[in-house]
């Protein structure tokens, strides 16, 4: 694909960097044309060069370069951009769909009577396997083969499928299992800050940009690249040369003064910003930080930052380029010449970090030495608790889960009902469990995870980490028998400094052995609990806890039977497993007891900051990531044997339960039919808000008594073969089965039910989702869902938006969107309305017995244009009520007239 275009304005420049000429695209040239720019923000600065380098007069204008420039007028604009970013990162997760949908795309360009080459990705595309490890082994020095074993033997249909990729692709490279999590891949290795291409034997600097098929995408924002994710249908038109379409977004500078203060760590500090961002409302805007603070965080910790912009619900969380990017690249095994052209560019396109302050659309600020220890949970992210508050908070709710008042200043419930005094016994009870010494009682950690991309990537926390288990050891501390524990880091550097520096050893003593190179408990890869603890927990219907160092933490995430799961810091999960219960105030209460029985506190094993910053000077060097990254693509010896066929064309096999050819593409014309009203809809779920795409998309484990289950049964596929719905995105009909199946969800129209159950309507029988959109389909009756606020929310699971496709849905109407999942409906054909004027499900009374009709599609839509939706209600009155079309800019509009924007580009290579 070219990556320069008319450039009009002449702003193609030379650049010498050490002896070797560089071609770039400079936006001080553009000043002449367009205005002053210099006092963007450096993330829009990055967008303005792309718009310069591909200006064609047709996707990119001269127009559209102005409106960059005229975005300092307001500091917001309205104006839609086609932004093409230089490569695409994919996990394995969402990378395995994305690559069947290529591979179903080269069928369909062949029933089409086209070239099946033509479907090829002309943007670099790096796929990294690191989702598909399971913690099935835990706590043993064979913890790790033994779960690589089982990740084989599991994933092998999917890997032998992703091996023929490789090959089948050009431009498309697979990092094998075993190697880490795809962002601290990609922050410690594929990321270069400034890109370089060759194009008509000239070499093209740029900023590096991507988009990637992970929320988390974002991470790499800490190293001064501009990426965040996408659903894979969006990332798969990126990966074919389609632009992604964006307005131009607000910027919020988020100011950084001070230096942290002892015992604080990185991770305290992302809960912080999480917490104050979600409150500030920054949903679809870029979110950069700024000021002196800068100063005092490693590029590590800013890449803790930059990776939970999810969280805080931003696009991105860009940190410019200064000295400390140019550190780390150096540091991680970078070569000079880039790492030199990274510092010439950056200061001759004004992205330097230089301490001006760029014009934002708002402005936030913390001192960063006001920050405390803290933990999020015991649902959401955004939920911060400092560490002082944390054993009242999980008490409140416990009362809250009870149905009783909050609890008082005493630290007992504040009423004296029945049910109160029986919340309080609920504390003190314990439920014996089978075979073992102790019991097991509300509170109680069962899953203590060092785990996740945000914080393995930082040796700060974990080598803190290993540091307080060096002293709970030294101590005399043990874990407590009920507590799961785990250690996964993102890079396989990471156990290189940990044994350099004789962490890893005191680490396994508590039990945190490595069980894989991998993303694991954060996504629901924690593995089974002991059967012992899991019965006792279903005994008395327990609320006991997990504590991670993740990102994620929603309802039915982390394990089915853990219900209250907390984000802290690795050494915090290492004190919480010593402690084995959220009960255990951290800060008052005796961590333990020594050899002597003398009680030991908390902040008598809490390493020092300057003891961790000295292990890490000790431990930690450049080899390690040389020697580690210098062999990446050959994998382990069970890579290696997989055996694959060739050809350019996949040979699909009936029989497998892990890759389908998608039905997409049946039966497609090389027109679009134009879209018709929906008439006559039935809603298929009514739900609240903050339903997340894990609510929406399958994730986690299979049930056997599942639609899902029942279609691997007949398969004759065993329950303990199941693996997790996240491994067989492959195939459709296991997604489709599993999409509304969240064992957390809640469905309006069954009050009081949990879980993928629906109505049938107008008979009002209760069955699973997938069952009653079946029957529907047979009746050839339209499907709506409807929703409350920030519907969406959470990871960038295409499957959310493919499952919802698949089950005969035509409209999404929600209160509010998340970003990446409306854009992702929109791109599998499914129209995204909102409530307007105040309305709700809540306002309007819905509960399920109604039949809906939407007017205005057929009539020829525009992007946020305004729709009537007909209620008909069980009682014979209708009402109409203005909804929005979310559909925002005209290349969404294209998408949704061809049916999804896989069906559009596939007609436009056709014709080409």
């Amino acid at each position: 694909m070219p990556i320069t275009g008319h450039d009009t304005l002449k702003t193609r420049k030379t650049l010498d960097v050490g002896g070797k000429s560089y071609d770039y695209f400079s936006i001080r040239a553009a000043e002449a044309e367009i205005g002053a720019v210099a006092a963007l923000p450096r993330s829009l600065k990055v967008l303005l060069e792309n718009l310069l380098r591909y200006e064609d007069g047709r996707t990119v204008k001269v127009d559209d370069v102005k409106a960059m420039a005229g975005w300092l007028k307001d500091k917001r604009s309205s104006h839609e951009i086609a932004y093409r970013p230089a490569r695409v990162l994919m996990q394995d997760f969402t990378g395995v769909p994305a690559v069947v949908d290529l591979a179903a795309m080269r069928d369909a360009m062949t029933a089409m009577g086209g070239d099946p080459q033509k479907i090829n990705p002309l943007s670099t595309c790096n796929l990294v396997i690191d989702h598909s490890v399971m913690v099935d082994a835990s706590g043993t020095a064979t913890a790790m083969r033994t779960n690589i074993e089982k990740e084989f033997e599991r994933n092998g249909e999917r890997y032998t499928f992703l091996k023929w990729g490789q090959t089948a692709f050009d431009n498309f490279t697979v990092v094998p299992p075993g190697t880490g999590i795809c962002h601290q891949v990609n922050l410690e290795y594929l990321a270069q800050t400034v890109w370089t291409q060759e194009e008509g034997g000239k070499t093209i600097a740029m900023p590096d940009t991507l988009v990637g098929t992970d929320s988390h995408t974002t991470m790499v924002n800490g190293l001064a690249v501009l990426g965040w994710g996408v659903g894979g249908i969006e990332a798969e038109a990126a990966m074919l040369g389609q632009p992604v379409s964006m307005i131009i977004p607000e910027v919020v500078g988020f100011k950084l003064t001070g230096t942290m203060k002892e015992g604080a760590t990185a991770t305290d500090l992302v809960l912080r910003v999480v917490e104050m961002l979600r409150k500030k409302g920054v949903v679809g805007k870029f979110v950069e930080f700024y000021g002196d603070g800068l100063d005092h965080l490693t590029l590590a910790d800013r890449a803790t930052i930059a990776n939970m912009a999810p969280e805080y619900g931003a696009t991105c969380g860009f940190f410019p380029i200064d000295d400390e990017t140019l550190n780390y690249l150096r540091f991680t095994g970078r070569d000079e010449d880039r790492v030199a052209l990274v510092e010439a560019y950056a200061k001759e396109q004004g992205l330097w970090r230089d301490g001006s302050e760029p014009a934002f659309t708002d402005v936030l600020e913390l001192d960063i030495s006001t920050v405390e220890p803290a933990l999020a949970g015991p649902k959401r992210p955004q939920d911060r608790v400092n560490l002082s508050d944390a054993a009242s908070a999980f008490k409140k709710h416990l009362a809250e889960v009870r149905g009783v008042d909050p609890i008082g200043e005493e630290g007992r419930f504040a009423d004296e009902s029945p049910a109160a005094a029986d919340a309080e016994e609920d504390l003190r009870r314990g439920v014996r469990v089978e075979g073992a010494n102790y019991c097991l009682r509300h509170g109680d950690v069962a899953i203590a995870a060092i785990t996740s991309c945000t914080n393995t990537s930082n040796p700060s926390v974990l080598v803190a980490a290993g540091l307080l288990a060096r002293n709970a050891k030294a101590k005399g501390l043990s874990v407590k028998p009920w507590v799961k524990t785990s250690l996964a880091p993102g890079s396989q550097v990471v156990a290189d400094y940990l044994e350099k520096a004789g962490l890893q050893d005191d680490l396994d003593a508590l039990g945190f052995q490595i069980v894989g190179f991998g993303c694991t408990t954060c996504i629901g890869n924690s593995g089974p609990l002991d059967p012992a603890i899991t019965a006792a927990i279903q005994k008395g219907d327990l609320i006991v806890a997990g504590v991670l160092s993740g990102n994620r933490n929603f309802e039915g995430r982390i394990h089915p039977h853990v219900q209250a799961n907390y984000l802290a810091s690795p050494p915090l999960v290492v004190a919480y497993a010593l402690a084995g219960s959220m009960n255990v105030d951290l800060l008052k209460d005796a961590i333990g007891e020594d050899a002597d029985g003398n009680k030991v506190m908390l902040a008598d094993i809490w390493p020092t900051n300057k003891e961790i910053a000295e292990t890490i000077r000790q431990c930690l060097s450049r080899e390690m990531f040389v020697e580690r990254y210098g062999d990446v693509y050959r994998g382990p010896d069970e890579w290696q044997a997989i055996a694959t066929s060739g050809g350019g064309t996949y040979a699909w096999d009936d029989s497998s339960t892990y890759v389908q050819n998608p039905p997409y593409f049946q039966d497609m014309g090389a027109e679009p039919t134009d879209p018709v009203d929906v008439v006559g809809a039935r809603p298929l779920l009514i739900l609240g808000d903050s339903v997340t795409t894990d609510h929406i998309s399958p994730a986690g484990a299979i049930k056997k008594d599942s639609p899902a289950g029942e279609y691997l049964l007949g398969y004759q596929v065993r329950p303990e073969d199941f693996n997790s719905y996240g491994s067989r995105r492959g195939n459709h009909e296991v997604m489709m089965r599993g999409t509304f199946a969240n064992i957390r969800i809640r469905n309006e129209m069954v009050p009081g039910v949990e879980g993928g159950i629906t109505r049938y309507m107008p008979a009002g029988e209760q069955m699973p989702v997938y069952d009653a959109a079946m029957k529907y389909a047979e009746d050839d009756v339209p499907l709506i869902v409807i929703g409350g606020k920030e519907y969406g929310t959470g990871s960038s699971r295409d499957w959310a938006a493919k499952g919802t496709r698949l089950l005969g849905v035509r409209a999404v109407v929600v209160e509010s969107f998340e970003r990446i999942h409306r854009s992702n409906l929109v791109g599998m054909g499914v129209l995204p309305l909102q409530f307007t004027d105040g309305q709700s499900r809540e306002t309007l009374k819905l509960d399920g017995t109604e039949t809906f009709d939407i007017k205005g599609i057929a009539d020829g839509l525009k992007p946020r244009q305004d729709l009537t939706m007909t209620i008909h209600r069980a009682d014979g009155s209708s009402e109409d009520v203005q909804v929005l079309c979310r559909i925002d800019t005209l290349d969404e509009l294209d998408y949704y007239r061809h049916g999804g924007i896989l069906h559009y580009v596939l007609r436009q290579l056709a014709a080409a």
